[in-house]
């Protein structure tokens, strides 16, 4: 396991992170999960008040594993959604740490500044951030950091509070919108940790049969961990287990995070080359230009996943993620783009000239499906 400095927190953390969203069939196996990574050399762990019964079942088994193993030189994060109040604030940090069995966490991560009101509690100076403060200087937290779906530019917006030591960002192979964040954190020393960049970066461990073709002789898992591993602004990947054994294919590229190597960018060509060759001129070039829609479909994003669909065969987790429109809030907002109205008013602003109304609605019916449950409300 390679270790990263985790911004101005001074941490040295390991390059995976565990996320304890999926490992709640019961304490036991989060128990075994979390055993399993520190055996692993994983020194970060984090958790949610979203997360179910997280926070509760992480408290317990960091109880159990005390008993045998020093736990002092763990860094663990909890995420409290923004409060509208100092005193809200508050009592969920207390909350937070009363569930963990903890008088203090190394990591407090605002939990989806998505929103510009979310931005405005925040720079309020006497709203959550105050209590934020002041549980820093009682020592209940030691580092204070954020996690996003927001659009670029608020996200950017946070970082310039200069409030926070890390942002946790959505980034990785298929999504490198937020590449202007990633180097704005590295810029402002703060540490990054990616957002669950196997699952929401593609179903990764689930590739089509054409992503193994197209990154051959490479698993798709793996490219993608190599693509973020080897830019020095990133910090940590999140990989989240729902069992131990599922920890075991972060040892393949724990201990390489050096520059990508020619097999690695040939198979980055092949990917570029594979979908230029797919979708020729209908291809979206996520520049964000025809935003805002009149009628709030996320246009980029419709495109994005049609893009992996027709040029990876990602249809699964195009479908997946399609289907979270109109159902996941601010977290992933937007409406699907069957109430597209053909009114032209993005077309002036394309600079590839994309008949986006005709590609948006082959999009819907490429990918809409039955809806299904989301695991946890908090977390798209």
């Amino acid at each position: 396991m390679q270790y990263r400095r985790f911004g101005r927190t001074d941490f040295q953390i390991s390059v995976f992170s565990l996320g304890t969203m999926r490992c709640l069939s019961s304490g036991a196996n989060l128990e075994q999960t979390l055993s399993h990574a520190l055996d692993l050399g994983i020194n970060h762990i984090e958790t949610a008040q979203g997360y179910g019964a997280s926070e509760g079942y992480l408290g317990q088994a960091l109880a159990a594993l005390s008993r045998e193993r020093d736990l002092s030189q763990l860094f663990i994060t909890t995420k409290i959604t923004p409060q509208p109040s100092a005193d809200a604030m508050a009592a969920a940090i207390d909350t937070s740490l009363r569930r963990l069995g903890r008088s203090c966490v190394q990591g407090l991560a605002l939990h989806g500044i998505n929103t510009p009101q979310h931005l405005a509690w925040i720079l309020d100076p006497h709203g959550c951030m105050a209590a934020v403060r002041q549980a820093v200087t009682e020592g209940k937290v030691q580092h204070v950091g954020f996690s996003t779906h927001a659009p670029l530019d608020l996200i950017l917006s946070c970082m310039a509070s200069q409030q926070f030591e890390f942002v946790c960002l959505h980034y990785n192979l298929f999504f490198q919108r937020n590449l202007p964040a990633l180097l704005a954190a590295q810029q402002q020393d703060l540490g990054v940790f990616i957002i669950s960049p196997a699952d929401k970066g593609g179903r990764l461990y689930q590739p089509s049969d054409r992503l193994k073709q197209l990154c051959h002789p490479i698993e798709p898992l793996r490219l993608n961990s190599r693509f973020l591993l080897s830019q020095a602004a990133v910090s940590t990947l999140s990989v989240g287990p729902a069992t131990p054994q599922e920890l075991d294919w972060p040892l393949s590229v724990a201990d390489d995070c050096g520059p990508l190597t020619s097999v690695e960018r040939h198979c980055l060509l092949a990917l570029d080359q594979a979908a230029d060759a797919v979708l020729g001129g209908d291809r979206c070039q996520q520049c964000y230009g025809c935003l805002p829609c009149p009628e709030e479909i996320q246009i980029p994003e419709v495109l994005r996943l049609r893009n992996l669909s027709l040029a990876y065969e990602m249809q699964s987790y195009a479908q997946y993620r399609y289907g979270m429109f109109e159902h996941a809030g601010h977290w992933f907002p937007g409406r699907k783009a069957i109430h597209c109205t053909h009114c032209g008013d993005c077309l002036p602003r394309c600079p590839y000239d994309l008949a986006i109304a005709d590609l948006v609605h082959d999009a819907h019916q490429r990918l809409q499906v039955r809806e299904r449950r989301r695991l946890w409300a908090d977390d798209p």
